[in-house]
């Protein structure tokens, strides 16, 4: 039992170790209100409200911010103990469903230093970091992965496709103390790499020598004019000549019509433009590559990573369509506990989501089917007359009978 014990509390105590400077999976009903501020930098910011959606794995625990105003800003933000991830991972986790089928919105979140005025955030307030998905038409479905350097905003130089369908997906940052980075969806690593190599933090290592030119004598023509080709004598001949079986016609009358000439047809001893044969050049030397040297402005950096301080999440972005739930929020400095949380939180419930959507939806079809059915059979049979068909019939025969009743009824002057 000791052993087992000896075993077991190493385990604790690695688990245990995991810092979470912040988590929300709205657990709380309403009292999120009370840990999300508003801005007020603009009066016509778009409201959230906690929702599961239409379709859910769990009516409680799926519940998360949903967007409610089409074509709206929204800008609310929760703070948290202020924290430095100085030689300490950072893992920034938050799942995001765009059930409405979005067309253009963002699905992202800012992490703001602690000095920010939550009352005041806007899209130019100053921020860490901006991750999470974006997309708006067919041209942009990208996950922004962004970060303050100096006072200038960094997006990453390779594209990450996010998710682009109606159910929830969890999205993953984890930035590392050895500069090296990690982007996941839904638990699944999908790009990772070195902040200096896929980020323009720094002025690059090499530069063109500003002292080098090519050489006036330099030749990099692979290929040269055989000086010895020329060209034969009887080679110029015209592209087109008159067609020679063509004959005037019979009634071409010069004084009306003008003088007669044949239509030009292809030459065929026509061979184009001479063009003398390449030979291999004896003077080639190759391209000629510019030589590089040290840039005087490259400083290595190794704390890229590195922020003084974190202490606020916000949500500021625009949406046309609205509908968009974001759930399951996590920072920390512990990986391993990050992927644990995500499959206690999204992982749980992702399947049974997808599984109510698809039964709506065979459901929708059914009644679609049924509708159109009773449709079929309300509509008139071809050849059988409607109701309206026989209201006509009967409407004629009465028109009908009362011509001839006044046919049969004298005339006054007959009288």
């Amino acid at each position: 039992m000791a052993r087992i014990a000896l075993l077991v509390l190493p385990l604790l105590a690695a688990f245990c170790s995991a810092e979470v400077y912040f988590t929300e999976e709205f657990a709380d009903g309403d009292g999120w209100k009370e840990r999300w501020i508003e801005s007020k930098h603009k009066s016509d910011y778009g409201q959230f409200k906690l929702s599961a959606g239409k379709f859910y794995g769990d009516a409680e625990k799926d519940k998360g911010l949903q967007t409610s105003q089409d074509a709206r800003f929204y800008a609310h933000s929760a703070s948290f103990t202020s924290f430095s991830n100085k030689d300490k991972a950072l893992v920034v986790q938050f799942s995001v469903k765009h059930e409405q089928n979005i067309d253009c919105g963002g699905g992202y979140v800012k992490i703001f230093p602690s000095t920010l005025d939550q009352t005041d955030m806007h899209g130019e307030s100053e921020y860490n970091i901006m991750f999470g998905p974006d997309i708006c038409g067919p041209p942009t479905k990208k996950v922004h992965v962004i970060f303050n350097y100096k006072g200038k905003n960094l997006q990453i130089n390779k594209d990450i496709r996010c998710k682009d369908d109606v159910y929830s997906h969890l999205y993953t940052l984890i930035v590392r103390p050895d500069n090296t980075y990690e982007v996941k969806i839904d638990n699944s690593k999908v790009e990772s790499g070195n902040l200096e190599d896929d980020w323009d933090f720094l002025p690059p290592k090499k530069i063109k020598d500003p002292e080098a030119k090519k050489p006036d004598d330099w030749d990099e023509r692979p290929k040269i004019d055989d000086p010895e080709d020329k060209k034969p004598e009887d080679w110029d001949k015209p592209e087109h000549i008159p067609d020679p079986d063509a004959m005037k016609p019979e009634d071409w009358d010069e004084e009306m019509d003008g003088e007669w000439e044949p239509p030009v047809i292809q030459n065929p001893e026509y061979k184009g433009e001479w063009k003398p044969h390449q030979i291999d050049n004896p003077d080639y030397k190759g391209k000629w590559v510019h030589p590089e040297i040290d840039n005087p402005e490259y400083t290595p950096d190794p704390k890229l990573y590195y922020y003084a301080e974190f202490g606020v999440i916000g949500l500021d972005l625009w949406q046309v369509k609205s509908g968009t739930i974001f759930d399951n929020f996590l920072i920390t400095d512990d990986e391993k506990y990050a992927e644990e949380q995500a499959l206690k939180t999204w992982g749980v419930t992702k399947d049974a989501e997808k599984k109510m959507k698809e039964q709506q939806d065979e459901e929708e079809r059914k009644k679609q089917e049924e509708e159109e059915k009773k449709r079929k059979e309300e509509e008139p049979q071809e050849g059988e007359p409607d109701e309206d068909d026989d209201d006509d019939d009967d409407e004629d025969e009465k028109e009908e009978e009362k011509d001839e009743e006044d046919d049969e009824t004298p005339r006054k002057d007959e009288l």
